[in-house]
């Protein structure tokens, strides 16, 4: 005779796979007159497979807590909507930037212009020029415009754009020392976002490098002990864009490496990271290397990023002697890692702002790191009185592995919620991102747009109510 727990046992196990058999099939749930709409708007195969892991979802609750009842066929219904919203949902979104970090990495570094944006928009919409010369109706040059522009903002000989400023060093490498030499002092060995090192990518280039003097000083007798006793394909000078080395220090300016790199016939190649056309010291910043300046001191090759100072889309930027230029924009590497046509699009009208003297007026990086710290007050003010906040003097920061340490005054709205964490990732959840300091949700006006001004003021209203 069965003890009362083993038929209580058996009873549960009956009632579950009485359960388990009431759910529907995948083929009645996907063929239902209500299911229809779904496989019109989500096509067939992503429905056939959302609704069997919804299904095997309930199998598992069910046996899981022996429950006696299955979902509806509408909670069923419901359930597999939900999750193809989810699972067709684009990530990449637009959002308002609160934190006051101008070239904000995860947050798409340098929003373009308008005019960068229309270019854009008018290229994508359409069939375009990008490598079609219309005056002799043969194939053109990709990238021409772009390069053109360059060479002019700059005074360069030559210019190529790749995908990214990683992908201009690589090609570097590549095509001028492959399974050669190079010389580089031991405190340009930096690591930038996203774990790149640049000892990883010399390395996986094919080269040999050599490192020289120490980490906080370098002199140039290293560079010419090297140089007298191996065969140094190009001396590199990576510049330590996001941290700062101070105290007992030394390093040679490029001038000087140039003149080793004259002597000897060996080419000197200048990786600025951020790379700026304007002085940053104008505005109370560090003065940044400038990109006319390496031009200028005699470097063969100068590379640096697009989307950083300069205020354009993701790029990488090659500068300098066309016949270095030439060498890789002939490399095989160099299609792998070409631009394509919204990037070349959105630099050649960024571009345009520095030949037209209006960079500061119409690139919003530069507008924001010129910003008369009065507006900021003002507006901060006017935000301040309609979402019950306060305002309080802070410092904004140029972010982007530039000017590392350098900050702008500015003036933040301080609100007091219950949950500071919380109200973050509410206000996440409808795309503003801020911070916060002392406990209180900060909001850095540099970094918005005036006209979302009021979006935050009614966002923040409309959830504290």
């Amino acid at each position: 005779m069965k003890s009362a727990n083993e038929v209580y046992g058996i009873l549960i196990i009956t009632m579950t796979n009485e359960t388990l058999r009431k759910l529907p099939s995948v083929n009645k749930l996907i063929h239902s007159k209500t299911a229809k709409d779904l496989q019109k708007t989500f096509g067939l195969p992503l429905l056939k497979q959302i609704t069997r892991i919804i299904l095997e979802e309930e199998r598992n609750q069910i046996l899981k807590n022996n429950l006696d009842q299955s979902p509806s066929y509408i909670d069923l219904i419901n359930k597999i909507e939900n999750r193809l919203n989810r699972e067709t949902e684009i990530s990449l979104n637009p959002i308002i930037n609160a934190t006051g970090v101008i070239l904000h990495t995860n947050l798409g570094r340098a929003p373009l212009s308008t005019e960068a944006q229309n270019l854009i928009a008018d290229i994508s919409g359409s069939y375009n020029t990008i490598e079609f010369d219309l005056d002799s109706g043969q194939r053109g040059q990709r990238g021409k415009d772009a390069e053109r522009l360059i060479c002019q903002v700059t005074g360069s000989e030559d210019a190529l754009v790749v995908n990214n400023n990683a992908a201009a060093i690589i090609l570097i490498l590549k095509a001028l020392a492959f399974q050669k030499s190079i010389a580089i002092s031991r405190g340009q060995l930096i690591e930038i976002g996203g774990g790149f090192r640049i000892p990883d990518v010399i390395k996986e280039s094919g080269v040999q490098m050599i490192e020289i003097g120490t980490t906080n000083r370098t002199h140039i007798d290293d560079y010419l002990n090297v140089i007298k006793t191996n065969n140094i394909a190009l001396i590199l000078r990576a510049h330590h864009s996001n941290y700062n080395i101070i105290g007992f220090t030394t390093e040679p300016t490029i001038k000087q490496l140039v003149s080793i790199g004259h002597q000897y016939n060996i080419p000197i190649v200048d990786d600025i990271g951020s790379g700026t056309l304007i002085d940053t010291s104008n505005f109370g910043l560090t003065h940044e290397p400038m990109i006319q300046e390496s031009l200028s001191a005699g470097a063969n090759l100068v590379c640096f990023s697009a989307d950083k100072l300069l205020g354009g889309p993701q790029a990488g930027i090659i500068i300098g002697n066309t016949n270095y230029i030439s060498i890789l924009r002939k490399h095989p590497l160099a299609r792998a890692i070409r631009a394509d046509k919204l990037c070349l699009a959105g630099l050649s009208a960024t571009l345009l702002h520095y030949i037209k003297n209006e960079a500061i007026e119409k690139i919003p990086v530069w507008q924001m790191i010129s910003m008369n710290v009065e507006t900021i007050q003002r507006r901060a003010k006017i935000l301040a009185d309609q979402i019950d906040g306060k305002v309080v003097a802070g410092l904004s920061t140029i972010g982007g592995g530039s000017l590392p340490g350098e900050t702008l005054p500015t003036f933040l709205v301080s609100i007091a919620v219950n949950s500071p964490s919380q109200f973050t990732q509410i206000l996440r959840q409808h795309k503003i991102i801020t911070r916060i300091k002392d406990d209180q949700i900060i909001i850095d006006l540099r970094t918005v747009q005036p006209n979302d001004d009021k979006t935050i003021a009614t966002t923040i209203n409309k959830l504290s109510g």
